[in-house]
């Protein structure tokens, strides 16, 4: 079984991830909107519906697919530090412009 990070490593998926985050869509739709054989979006459907990232309901004659939320709370769990460091620089960044324009005002 591929780690989480292994399936989003792939710029398919992401890029199906991606188009899935607004609304579900059938394969057809996908590959048009990806410029991708339909094969191919299928074989990246199922990778990621094996690992839990999209699940497909049946309309009609069509398979829709949707995106699961699921799995990529691990990613946001995982990113959580790096956020938290990335925020402390950039409150301090902000810091530091603040005092570099109350002691230098720019001339109105």
């Amino acid at each position: 079984m591929e780690s989480v990070f292994e399936i989003i490593a792939e710029p398919n998926r992401r890029a199906i991830l991606s188009l899935l985050a607004s609304s579900q869509q059938t394969v057809g739709e996908i590959g048009l909107k990806l410029q991708m054989p339909q094969t191919t979006v299928s074989k990246h459907l199922r990778v990621l519906r094996e690992a839990g990232f999209v699940e497909a309901t049946v309309d009609a004659q069509r398979r829709l697919y949707r995106l699961r939320p699921a799995p990529l709370q691990e990613v946001d769990a995982w990113l959580d530090p790096f956020r938290q460091f990335w925020s402390r620089h950039v409150d301090a960044l902000e810091r530091h412009l603040d005092r570099m324009e109350s002691d230098n005002p720019a001339e109105k």
